[in-house]
């Protein structure tokens, strides 16, 4: 199978940290593909720092993506994350729209909330506007909390029970979305971490265990999204593409766990080697 594809990251560009735009593009080139970016918004620094400056690029996206169809650029895969205005959802739902061809592979991580709360400025208009998006996803990757947002499901818990994660995995397919994974989630009836998941291709749900490294960086569910764009591009399986990328965090988090500023993310240019592996 070809490597060199054509990638279309539309995420937020930070300025300082390793997140987002930031830690993806280096993720994917070094996979061998011809990545490009749509950045969502302009960000000072990582929001773990606690003071930042966010500017929305609303206006440049849609002169962009203009120009873009003037000159008849095409891309074989489209990733989406975090989303600076409600007007956004609109805008990529109909560039996907227009990019539609046999094997495009669409790929959203709806970053909206983490351990159980919404980020700053994300409401519940935020929440309905994603699911829309959801719908032209081929694949979406949301953590425990915004599985639970999005759905409605379990809010506030920390832990679900097979039948309940099986709910909610369903409840996110009826969105319109083809395969589903659930990042850090807790499996309430062995205490385990997994991710929970269904491969449309085989028709399975799927749940599978990591080792929980008790550090935060911000960035790991970006580079965790632009592994398994490349894994997926390259052929693999789904489940076996999520394994990879799970594979692929946990041994960052764990060479970076003694690094004193988290807030900046992990320094992935560092560690590259590793998706050779």
């Amino acid at each position: 199978m070809e490597q060199n594809k054509n990638i279309l990251i539309i995420n937020d560009m930070c300025g300082y940290g390793k997140v987002a735009l930031a830690a993806m593009l280096p993720i994917l080139s070094s996979m061998g593909h011809s990545v490009y970016n749509l950045p969502t918004a302009l960000v000072s620094n990582t929001l773990d720092y606690g003071k930042f400056h966010i500017l929305d690029t609303t206006d440049y996206m849609v002169k962009a993506i203009a120009v873009w169809k003037e000159l008849g650029f095409q891309f074989d895969c489209i990733t989406t994350g975090f989303l600076a205005s409600a007007a956004q959802v609109g805008i990529i739902r109909d560039f996907i729209a227009s990019q539609k061809k046999e094997g495009l592979l669409v790929m959203t991580d709806p970053i909206m909330g983490d351990e159980g709360k919404l980020y700053n400025g994300v409401d519940g208009e935020t929440v309905d506007n994603m699911r829309r998006l959801l719908g032209v996803a081929d694949v979406i990757v949301p953590n425990l909390t915004e599985g639970e947002f999005l759905t409605g499901q379990c809010q506030g818990k920390e832990a679900l029970t097979r039948d309940e994660a099986r709910k909610m995995v369903e409840g996110l397919l009826s969105f319109g979305p083809r395969s589903v994974v659930i990042t850090s989630g807790k499996e309430a009836e062995t205490g385990r971490s997994v991710v929970w998941g269904y491969d449309h291709q085989s028709g399975e749900y799927f749940t599978i265990p990591y080792r929980l490294i008790k550090v935060h960086f911000p960035g790991t569910g970006d580079m965790f999204s632009a592994v398994l764009a490349g894994a997926l591009l390259a052929g693999k399986p789904f489940p076996k593409a999520v394994k990879r990328a799970m594979d692929v965090i946990e041994r960052l988090i764990f060479l970076e766990q003694d690094e004193i500023e988290k807030n900046k993310g992990i320094r992935i240019e560092r560690f590259l080697d590793i998706l050779k592996e």
